[in-house]
């Protein structure tokens, strides 16, 4: 080896052990020490990173939900508030308890049209589910530039089921409440119904609203707490027989409309009222037939000449003024003669009648004679004191207001002595009926439970009591032997009076068209309650019978009474004695 080879290598080892720089070479300890100082420094200035970022992110989402919870709900949503839309109705309840509306949990569809990917698709997937929507309407509603459209509302829980699978952006729902009614028609007219929002629209439901809960709605102020159930004075089961009774008499007797009402006497309360033709509350849209009229509760709402029915208030008017007396009689040998009008008898006896005879043989003579006895003022003062030519007070607030000719002459008032030239209401009707049966107080009506006690309190003694003596008489002996037997149901004690009006058609009373009502009142010894049936224009006649009331309204009152009565609480009595009689087969 050369000596400049040698020199090399030793040069080589002398340069590695001295770190390459001719330095001393560092202890190993010293390395490590170094290199994990180094790393720990490093990580905890990574972990302090980290903990800021997470801080900071935290800090704004926490702020942000802060924001929002002070910003009104407008400012930050296209969608009003669940609470106004979830609101609570109370049920509606029979005097018994039985449940005759009451709100089901449902839902609505509804879009948000900017956040809509493909209209197009949206509303073919939509239609899919729900045929019935318009697809023009829907995708104008989806490409619009509002935030937020209804497209359906009240859904099933099988159609939210299945566009929830559709998985469509932008579609949503939102909890809401829909108005159910067991009974269907068998209540429409009383109980009412609402609309898509749940808002009272007629009947029972609007007066609910009317009394403060509507204003509780648009507060949301009824959507976490129950809400007292509202019992009215209906009897759910008298309802059904009435509504039966009514709607088999419209068909049997071919007539355009038919109504009753059941009243109890003493406490005003209204125990069944129905009117037909009427409708579905639970789809009032598409059931309400605007050419018959079937959203017109009749026996609250309509106007009509009652008929004979008035002559049961002509001669109570008579007897309690002094001007005749039950031993009195009345000349009907002729027709009366005044300005230019004739006054005659639809069933003619050409004798003089007693007060009973007027009655049962429902003389238009002997009524007006009575009536021009009392005068023109006391016959307008009756009439005003039985509440009959002003609007009823009551809660529902289908409630028509009676017609009377502007100025009364004397013809006015032999006419309406027998139930022509005034126009008032059905219920108005029966009400001022229970005036002479129930020992000479007016009630005004109640849809709502009242004591007979709280009756009391605001009744109006408008008869004397021997008035209603009379009156009670002579309804039983119509009934017995006058035009009401076909109302006479043994063991009831049924009184009452047949009522048949020409009406008015083209300006001129038509001798063949006809409302027929029957206004009667059991057990006629004490009565409890009125019962008023009209059926109106009927055109096919009881077999055996004619049109007239007695054989088709008297019938219908006659077949409530035989089938509710019991139901009410009143027990038959048979025999002189009154007891009833056990009969062996």
């Amino acid at each position: 080896m050369s000596f400049l080879s040698r020199i090399m290598i030793l040069k080589s080892k002398a340069h590695f052990n001295t770190g390459g720089r001719g330095l001393p070479a560092p202890a190993p300890d010293m390395n490590f020490q170094g290199t994990r100082k180094t790393t720990g420094s490093q990580a905890r200035n990574r972990i302090a990173i980290m903990i800021g970022c997470f801080t900071l992110a935290y800090a704004v989402i926490g702020g942000r939900l802060v924001q929002y919870g002070l910003t009104p709900p407008q400012a930050v949503s296209s969608i009003r508030p669940a609470d106004n839309m979830v609101a609570s109705r109370p049920d509606i309840l029979d005097r018994n308890g039985e449940i005759l509306a009451t709100d089901v949990r449902t839902v609505s569809l509804f879009a948000e049209p900017h956040k809509i990917v493909d209209a197009d698709e949206a509303v073919e997937l939509l239609t899919s589910v729900l045929p019935n929507l318009d697809a023009k309407t829907v995708y104008k509603k989806l490409t619009g530039k509002s935030h937020f459209q209804w497209l359906e509302r009240q859904l099933t829980p099988r159609q939210q089921s299945e566009i929830l699978a559709l998985g469509i952006p932008g579609v949503g729902f939102r909890p809401a409440k829909r108005r159910f009614y067991p009974g269907g028609d068998t209540l429409a007219h009383v109980v009412g119904y609402v609309d898509i929002d749940n808002r009272g629209v007629a009947g029972m439901e609007k007066y609910l609203d009317t009394q403060g809960l509507a204003d509780l709605t648009a507060l949301g102020m009824t959507s976490t707490s129950a809400l007292e159930p509202v019992k009215l004075s209906i009897d759910l089961r008298v309802q059904n027989i009435v509504h039966d009774e009514i709607a088999n008499g419209m068909k049997n007797f071919d007539a355009i409309a038919a109504g009753a009402v059941v009243l109890d006497a003493n406490t005003g309360e209204v125990i069944a009222m129905a009117s037909v033709p009427d409708f579905d509350p639970n789809n009032p849209a598409d059931t309400i037939d605007r050419k018959t009229k079937s959203d017109m509760n009749r026996m609250s709402g309509g106007l009509f000449e009652m008929g004979s029915t008035f002559k049961a208030f002509t001669i109570a008017m008579a007897l309690d003024s002094g001007k005749a007396k039950m031993s009195d009689s009345f000349d009907a040998r002729r027709p009366l003669y005044i300005g230019g009008f004739t006054i005659h008898d639809f069933h003619a006896t050409r004798r003089v009648l007693s007060v009973t005879d007027v009655f049962v043989h429902s003389s238009n003579i002997g009524s007006a004679r009575m009536a021009d006895a009392v005068g023109i003022e006391g016959h307008k003062e009756f009439l005003t004191r039985l509440g009959l030519l002003s609007r009823l007070k009551t809660e529902i607030p289908e409630v028509a207001t009676p017609s009377q000719p502007k100025q009364w002459k004397k013809i006015t008032s032999m006419t309406v002595a027998f139930g022509h030239g005034v126009s008032t209401t059905p219920l108005q009707t029966a009400v001022a009926a229970a005036a002479l049966m129930n020992g000479g107080k007016l009630i005004n009506p109640t849809f709502l439970m009242r004591s007979k006690e709280e009756a009391d309190e605001n009744a109006v003694m408008v008869v004397r009591p021997e008035t209603v003596d009379n009156m009670r008489f002579l309804f039983r002996a119509n009934v017995l032997d006058g035009s009401g037997s076909r109302a006479n149901i043994p063991g009831f004690l049924v009184g009452g009076k047949t009522g048949t009006a020409e009406k008015v058609v083209n300006g001129r009373y038509a001798h063949n068209v006809r409302f027929n009502a029957f206004l009667s009142s059991f057990p006629i010894n004490d009565p409890k309650y009125i019962v008023l049936t009209i059926v109106d224009e009927p055109k096919k006649a009881h077999p055996g019978c004619g049109l007239t009331a007695g054989c088709n309204a008297g019938v219908l009152a006659g077949n409530i009474i035989r089938r509710s009565a019991a139901l009410l609480g009143v027990k038959p009595s048979f025999g002189k004695d009154g007891n009833a009689l056990l009969v062996s087969y």
